[in-house]
This record gives C-alpha cells, sequence and structure tokens, in this order.
C-alpha cells in the first residue's frame, strides 16, 4: 500500500514544468499564502505521503495527523502565527503543524533523543504556545490567554486565539468547564471542534450522538444550506460585512436555531464543515472572527484520511503506532484480566478511551458489558469506580501512570477515604521514551504511598504481574495498585513467583544490600553480578510489594550496613525514601531514582543509563560510596 501511495505521489506533486515537490518551498506559514487551489491539493497529498514514512520509520501518532492535514492549512493561511495563538487539543495531532511551521527537516528525527518531541514543545518553536499531551486543557488556556490579552489591551485584542479539539478531548471535563467560562466571560475565541468521532478508540460521548443528530435532521440541513447562500452573498471587505454586521448576526442565530449542546452556554455554534475543504474552512475560520465572544466551528474529518491502512484501522486509524507487543507486561495484564472475570462476574474494567493501548480489547470481546469507557475523563473514571466498589463490583481501573495523576484527588478521597477496593492498573509506570516529559509516569510512587489504606505491586516480571492482579482481587479492605513500565517484561517460571504481599529474596550477600522495584531489579541483579567481580557481595531484594513493605525484608536490609534503593520513579518522596525512614539508625541507606525535574524524551533504557539507572551505574555508585 506504502508502494502504491508514493506513486500517486511521484505521479501528482509536479508542476508542469516538472520543479521541485511544493512541501519542500515551505519553510513557514507566509509561504501558503500564495498557493493556488490546485497546489494546496498537491501539498496536502505530499503531506500526507511524508507522514506516512516518517512514522512508520519512527513511530509516533499517525491517524490523527493524516485527518488534520486541510484544517491545519487552513489555519495558518488564515491566521499571522505565532502573534495568533493555535493550540492544540491534544497534541498528538499537531505534526502538520510542526512541519508548516519550519521543522519538516527534523522529522527523520521525530521522537529521538536530543530532537523533535512527538508534542508541541516551546524549545522547539514560538509556534507551539503550549506543551499539550494531557487531553481537554486547551479552552481552559484559551480562556486564560483571552482574558489576559483583554486585561493588557484594555478590551481591544492583540490576537486571534483558536483552540482546535477533538480527537477525543472534548470528553473531557476540562473542556466542558472550559466551554461553560468561555460562554459566561463572552471570551473572543474561535473554538475548532475536530470531529471525527474517535479518540484512541471510537469516542464515547452522547454529545457526538447529538451533533450527528443535527446534522442529520432534514430541518437543520435546509437551515444551514440557507446559511450558506446567505453568508455566500455577504462576502468580508477589509474585515467588515458589506451589510450591516447586526443584521448579519441576527440572520446567522436564525438560521442557526437547533437546540444543540453549545448555545445554552452563550457559545456560538456554527457548522458541521467539510474539515478536507480548504475553501470552506478558511471562510468559517474568517466569519468566525466577526462575532463577539466565542465560536464553535465544527469541522468533520476523518482520522487516517489518504492512507488506506489506517483508514481501515477500525479500533486505532493508526493512532498510535506502538501497539501492544507480543512478551510485555501489557499483554500480561490483558490475559490476566480475562481469566479473572471469567473467575469472577463481578469485574469489570475502566478505560479512559483507551482500551487498546491499555490491553483491554480481549475482556472487551468477551465481556463487552463489563467493559465500561468513560470517555477522556479519568476523574470521574476513578470516582465512578469507587461508586461501583460500593454497589458490590470489582472495577479495574486501567490507566497510563501520567493520566492517573489527573485523578489523584479522587484516588486519595473518593477511593482511600471510603475503603473502596477499587484495583488500579497502571501501564507505562517509570521512565516512557519517547513520547517525553507529559508521559514519563514517575509520580505514582510518591502520590499512592501517601494514600492510606493504599497497597501497591510493582511486578518485576511477566509471571509476577499475572499473579499480582489476582492477589490484588483477593484484598478487599481498600484500594490496590499495580505498576508496570512500557519496555518488555522478563520471563520466569510460574513457580518463582512470590506470594501476596510477601517480598523475594533473590541474592544472599555479606557487603551491601540492593533493593530494586519492579523493572529496576533488573538494575539490581546486573549490578549485583558486577561488583561480585570485584569482589563486592551483594543481597538482592525483590520487594514486590512497597506498600505495605515486607517486615523480613527491612529486617534483613537492617543488618547490611550499606543499603541501596533502585526506582523507575521520583527519588524525592518515593519509596526508597520511606525505606531509609524505617531504616533510620540502622543502615546508611542511599536512595537511587528519577531526579526532580522534567526528563526529555528518549528511549527509555538510555534514559535509565544516562541517570545512572542501569547495571553498571548502580554498581559504580556502590563503588564510589564504598
Amino acid at each position: 500500500m506504502l508502494g502504491s501511495y508514493n506513486l500517486l505521489r511521484a505521479a501528482s506533486t509536479l508542476d508542469d514544468e516538472g520543479s521541485e515537490m511544493i512541501l519542500e518551498q515551505i519553510s513557514q506559514p507566509e509561504d501558503l499564502r500564495g498557493l493556488s487551489q490546485k497546489q494546496l491539493t498537491v501539498l496536502c497529498e505530499e503531506i500526507r505521503t511524508f507522514l506516512v514514512d516518517t512514522v512508520q520509520k519512527n513511530g509516533g501518532h499517525l491517524g490523527s495527523n493524516l485527518g488534520i492535514v486541510e484544517l491545519t492549512i487552513a489555519l495558518h493561511r488564515v491566521l499571522d502565527s505565532p502573534n495568533d495563538a493555535i493550540l492544540f487539543d491534544t497534541g498528538h495531532q499537531a505534526y502538520v503543524h510542526k512541519i508548516l511551521t519550519g521543522r519538516r527537516k527534523e522529522f527523520d528525527n521525530l521522537r529521538k533523543a536530543g530532537h523533535l518531541a512527538g508534542y508541541p514543545s516551546r524549545a522547539e518553536s514560538n509556534h507551539d504556545w503550549i506543551e499539550n499531551s494531557h487531553a481537554s486543557t486547551a479552552l481552559a488556556y484559551a480562556h486564560g490567554l483571552a482574558t489576559a490579552d483583554a486585561a493588557q489591551n484594555k478590551n481591544k485584542l492583540s490576537r486571534r486565539i483558536v483552540a482546535v479539539i477533538g480527537d477525543g478531548s472534548l470528553t473531557g471535563g476540562m473542556a466542558f468547564e472550559g466551554l461553560n467560562n468561555l460562554g459566561h466571560a463572552k471570551s473572543k475565541v474561535t473554538i475548532i471542534y475536530n470531529d471525527n468521532g474517535r479518540s484512541y478508540a471510537p469516542t464515547v460521548s452522547l454529545l457526538s450522538e447529538s451533533l450527528v443528530k443535527i446534522r442529520s435532521n432534514p430541518t437543520y440541513m435546509k437551515r444551514q444550506q440557507r446559511l450558506e447562500r446567505f453568508a455566500s452573498r455577504i462576502p468580508l471587505v477589509g474585515g467588515l460585512w458589506l451589510k450591516s454586521i447586526e443584521a448579519s448576526k441576527a440572520a446567522v442565530r436564525e438560521t442557526l436555531e437547533p437546540e444543540n449542546f453549545f448555545e445554552p452556554l452563550g457559545v456560538r455554534y456554527m457548522g458541521p464543515f467539510d474539515g478536507h475543504d480548504i475553501v470552506s474552512l478558511e471562510a468559517a475560520i474568517k466569519n468566525a472572527d466577526q462575532f463577539d465572544g466565542p465560536v464553535v466551528l465544527h469541522v468533520q474529518t476523518k482520522k487516517g484520511l489518504g492512507y488506506e491502512p489506517a483508514e481501515n484501522d477500525e479500533v486505532k486509524n493508526m493512532h498510535d503506532l506502538s501497539a501492544m507487543k507480543p512478551g510485555s507486561y501489557t499483554e500480561a495484564f490483558s490475559k490476566s484480566i480475562v481469566e479473572l472475570a471469567a473467575k469472577h462476574n463481578n469485574v469489570v474494567a475502566i478505560t479512559a478511551a483507551m482500551p487498546d493501548s491499555t490491553g483491554l480489547l480481549p475482556f472487551g470481546e468477551k465481556f463487552g458489558d463489563r467493559l465500561i469507557d468513560v470517555g477522556i475523563a479519568e476523574q470521574h473514571g476513578v470516582t465512578a469506580a469507587a461508586g461501583m466498589a460500593m454497589g458490590g463490583l470489582r472495577p479495574v481501573v486501567a490507566v497510563y501512570s501520567t493520566f492517573l495523576s489527573r485523578a489523584f484527588d479522587q484516588t486519595n478521597l473518593d477511593v482511600g477515604l471510603h475503603g473502596q477496593p477499587v484495583i488500579f492498573c497502571l501501564d507505562r509506570a517509570g521512565i516512557t521514551g519517547d513520547d517525553g516529559p507529559s508521559h514519563h509516569g514517575i509520580v505514582d510512587l510518591v502520590l499512592l504511598s501517601k494514600i492510606p489504606g493504599m497497597t501497591i505491586f510493582c511486578p518485576s516480571s511477566y509471571q509476577e504481574l499475572q499473579k499480582m492482579l489476582h492477589d490484588a482481587y483477593d484484598i478487599s479492605t481498600g484500594p490496590v495498585a499495580i505498576r508496570w513500565p512500557k519496555t518488555p517484561a522478563p520471563h520466569i517460571s510460574p513457580d518463582e513467583t512470590g506470594t501476596g504481599i510477601k517480598a523475594k529474596q533473590i541474592r544472599k550477600g555479606s557487603n551491601i544490600c540492593l533493593i530494586g522495584i519492579g523493572k529496576m531489579l533488573g538494575a539490581a541483579q546486573e549490578a549485583a553480578s558486577l561488583l561480585a567481580a570485584d569482589g563486592i557481595e551483594a543481597t538482592v531484594w525483590d520487594p514486590r510489594c512497597v506498600k505495605p513493605l515486607d517486615a523480613a525484608l527491612l529486617e534483613d536490609a537492617s543488618r547490611h550496613k550499606l543499603v541501596f534503593t533502585i526506582e523507575d520513579g521520583l527519588a524525592n518522596g518515593g519509596i526508597g525514601s520511606v525505606i531509609a525512614q524505617k531504616l533510620t539508625g540502622k543502615s546508611e541507606t542511599h536512595v537511587l531514582g528519577i531526579p526532580t525535574e522534567f526528563i526529555p524524551h528518549g528511549k527509555a533504557d538510555a534514559i535509565l543509563a544516562d541517570l545512572g539507572l542501569d547495571g553498571a551505574g548502580v554498581a559504580a555508585t556502590v563503588k564510589s560510596l564504598l
């Protein structure tokens, strides 16, 4: 398929004189404004081919960017970026924006350490206003920017503020809060609702369903046609209507009368518009600026457009090419939760719009009525889980570690305070790698360890994770968390797994004690082998459960003069800090972990090595302190 796509490019992207590709002539948004409609069509084809070639090589988000090509071009032809603020929510749909703002040549190194980030980055370009990978936040940013601009310019705005939301981000609670406040404040913001009906998977939202009903209603469609005829007779000249602007507003209000979601909030609704028609998109973006207050432009796009494998991917439209891999921790969870649900009919699984990435699709195929997708709404999902547990169910909340931090208050007070037996399964814990600082799951151990009654498991292998999920079900006195990394899972025989909340001694030595938490057990074992070659014998422990800590582990560690804890979470306030406190006055404890800073993107194991958290680094630290 890719070959045929490239043939299409070769046949269609040269002009009559056989000049260079149009894409190669675009180094800044201003370069778009002189292009003809024919050239724009060719440019869209070139961008899609470029995206397919680049993302297939380096990984990343493909489908969402294939679907937003025309919309991004239209935005940059109308707006004056970076003075005008374009806020992408979520940032995984900003690749085309990066290409058009002078970063095309850097895409060969997309998501590689020290090079182009997979999300907007303020350090890369002043065209990137926000570094947005957590969804549903752009409307709050827009409200804040509009408020600041109005205050500093005596209500004469110095820039246009456009928030591009969609790809599921309108299912998050913050988006609704933002809409409410924008409407109340009458903030002059243009909201582009990029409606592709999906997020990571098909979007869960009655709002999406209601918009489908609106645009399929014959009465609405007739009104929409009248509006289009009306608008075509009133062209813009110098930014002003030829007819009275007040008369135009009245006509638009009369035409767009269907009861829908946005208008009662004080947000004008316009659309739907064809998200792949640059001409109509440009007109809509220009016209939105003529209204006082917030305006939603409902833009319909097709995720994965132009690349057949992405269009035909029913689940994700090739949203993210880093799929669940055989032998991974995610696969271990995926298989184990199906087994658990088959054994216990009160087990339900909750996902925040990510059933595929968290490994829940096999569960959904077998227990469809027990898989609950709340959309990109982690806070609601966690509190709903508390309610389900109160009603006798055993909810398993499957979420990326970094996204659970959005719902810490709910985890603490709605689940923890109420002592509800919710099981949190945290994928992508620790250093995750290519997606950068917003995706590293390095705060979960710090946060969750402070919740009274919380039990925390850290599996060090594929089989340990599966055992721990079943053990977590047996704990009914409060919440349980199991956290695992994105990197491959070591495999052990089932009879080597631990039991319950007990720790497991891996190696016995007389000089020092190494405690490797979860994935970091591998670094502890490697360090012990390296140290043994230098005559330093190390005891190695796999704590398995880090809250509560096994008394046998603490007692044995206290017999060693030097103890080293190793974790792939923040060192300050993490599990090592707890162990150090418990060993005060008994052993000298050194806490090895992630520094309190935002860690850039790169390969996970390479980042850990740079931080001295691989076997060689741990061994070097030990020798330096001996």
